[in-house]
């Protein structure tokens, strides 16, 4: 679920709400660092029985005005296409997502229901929806376009879903992107009904999860060292005026350079280019490029660059 880049800015994050509080306390950083990488299954979950949830609210619904008095007969004799969606079937009798729902003690959806119904509302005044209910054929690649293309368009660009989760869970914001994207491509694979359905794990493998902690520690236990390497190699910037979080990107890359032997430095580089560019200015991301091609090429020609493997310079 989570891959390099994404660990990469769950560490930066956690490097920078350390820098906020004023805190030296590392295990205050790794509580909030496991917590943050943990988190991502969770969102991952409220986003997928989102889908379940807008199902059985309309199976309710329905329920509920065939019992009317004076029901009328589409009441009575509803069309039942979306709550007999094969993709939405298959969801909700996963048990893998149900058993992950239990074990984290779930009940978002239970006590914000006003989201779920607003999502319904939306779906169905689409075109989407209306164009779905009203085709005559029943297939499951009709079914999975359907919840395909009801996720992509209608779910995931939500505005009131996105404040939600923001305010739930401010970490949730650089998370949604990874998720969103997920989900989609997990959509898209599903062959037939009697496809068993499993919730991925948070990280591919330990190394991955190693790689976080290791890296998060590192760059606390050996800011100051770090820092050396970077003094002095800014003549046009005023150390004590580069914003905190180019501080925290340049020791990172600078970590993985001297104690990550098995990442090739060019896609560290890369890799914390792409950070700046995202989480810091323009200007910064352009002197965040120098500072570390120089840093990279002094260190090489110090011979302090202990990669293994070919090509890894």
């Amino acid at each position: 679920m989570l891959n390099r880049r994404h660990i990469r800015i769950k560490v930066m994050q956690t490097l920078y709400a350390l820098h906020q509080s004023n805190s030296d306390q590392i295990q205050v950083g790794e509580k909030f660092l496991n917590h943050s990488m943990d988190s991502i299954q969770e969102l991952y979950l409220l986003m997928l029985t989102l889908l379940i949830e807008i199902r059985k609210k309309e199976e309710e619904y329905i329920e509920i005005s065939q019992k009317k008095h004076l029901a009328t007969y589409e009441e009575r004799n509803p069309n039942k296409k979306f709550i007999e969606n094969e993709v939405l079937e298959l969801l909700s009798n996963s048990t893998s997502i149900s058993n992950k729902v239990e074990e984290r003690n779930m009940t978002y959806w239970q006590r914000k229901d006003h989201y779920v119904q607003l999502i319904l509302d939306e779906v169905k005044a689409s075109q989407l929806y209306k164009d779905y209910m009203k085709s005559t054929t029943r297939s499951f690649k009709e079914d999975q376009d359907f919840i395909v293309n009801l996720y992509t368009e209608i779910i995931a660009p939500n505005e009131k879903l996105y404040d939600f989760l923001e305010d739930t869970k401010l970490t949730w914001v650089d998370d949604m992107p990874v998720v969103n994207t997920l989900i989609q491509k997990q959509l898209r694979q599903f062959k037939n009904i009697e496809q068993a359905f499993f919730v991925p794990k948070v990280f591919k493998d330990s190394e991955d999860k190693d790689f976080a902690m290791d890296l998060y520690r590192r760059t606390v236990l050996n800011g100051a060292e770090f820092a050396k390497e970077y003094d002095g190699k800014t003549p046009n910037w005023d150390v004590e005026r580069i914003a905190a979080i180019d501080i925290i990107i340049l020791k990172m890359a600078i970590c993985e350079m001297l104690r990550f032997s098995s990442i090739p430095v060019k896609v560290t580089i890369n890799e914390y280019l792409e950070l700046a560019k995202e989480y810091s200015t323009p200007k910064s991301s352009i002197f965040i490029n120098g500072i570390l091609d120089n840093i990279s090429k002094e260190l090489e020609a110090q011979d302090r660059l202990n990669k293994i493997g070919k090509g890894l310079l």
